[in-house]
């Protein structure tokens, strides 16, 4: 087992795209598999309606987590697609379920753990149904809801986020600088990482702030490594150098 930290979000599992399965088994099996902690900061399913979902995730990627986890500490951070993940699924795999945000000393950097859609600050709309839909009232009211309505519910939301996106900027979608700027100064950290927006890149700011953006895994791995010799390094098929 190595020193290393790993990072990753956005990976998105769908079936329909079984080529981004194979791909983080592949990371999961070789590349993390020499790490020392494998932090997942959310959306690393497309959907995920509740830990009785027989179709949520396929057995090889259960085989590769859990393979994992009997190595290195696995943590994982809900994101919007998947904020239904429980205790039932993390326990069988072998996740350690982080709440947002967490904080994590690596060397001289206080880095702060996000999935990143805390920050899209200016879509009102998408702030006001993230509120609903994390709180413990609603969540208990759909689990308890059959899987079929519950599909049937997923679905008609998915139809009403696709038609609300293609109303919205690209801006509008996007972190609210402030927001950033709050985030670095409410929680006195040096360095945030986070997925959500698929903008892979890394953002340095005044007095050694760095915000480093995990991509989505269309079309490749896209990954944030530190150790203590070396700092950060993000890997993305989109990103020069950090």
């Amino acid at each position: 087992m190595g020193t290393e930290h790993l990072f990753i979000s956005d990976c998105h599992l769908d079936p329909g795209r079984p080529e981004i399965t194979t791909a983080l088994i592949q990371f999961l099996d070789d590349r993390a598999a020499s790490a020392s902690q494998l932090y997942i900061l959310g959306d690393l399913f497309e959907v995920w309606l509740g830990d009785d979902d027989p179709a949520a995730a396929g057995q090889p990627l259960i085989d590769s987590l859990q393979a994992l986890a009997a190595k290195i500490p696995v943590y994982f951070m809900a994101g919007n697609r998947d904020f239904l993940l429980g205790q039932d699924f993390a326990a069988r795999v072998g996740l350690t379920l982080l709440d947002e945000p967490q904080q994590l000393q690596l060397g001289n950097q206080r880095a702060l753990l996000i999935h990143g859609d805390t920050l899209c600050t200016d879509d009102h709309d998408y702030q006001q149904f993230r509120n609903l839909v994390r709180s413990p009232a609603w969540q208990a009211e759909f689990l308890g809801q059959p899987l079929v309505e519950r599909q049937r519910v997923a679905a008609q939301l998915r139809s009403d986020s696709v038609a609300a996106m293609a109303q919205k900027t690209l801006d509008i979608m996007d972190v609210n600088p402030q927001a950033v700027q709050d985030c670095f100064r409410q929680n006195r950290v040096d360095t945030i990482i986070h997925g959500h927006t698929h903008r892979p890149a890394v953002h340095r700011y005044d007095e050694s702030l760095v915000r480093f953006v995990l991509g989505d895994w269309n079309p490749g791995p896209s990954y944030l490594s530190w150790n203590q010799q070396q700092g950060f390094k993000l890997v993305d098929p989109r990103v020069q150098g950090d």
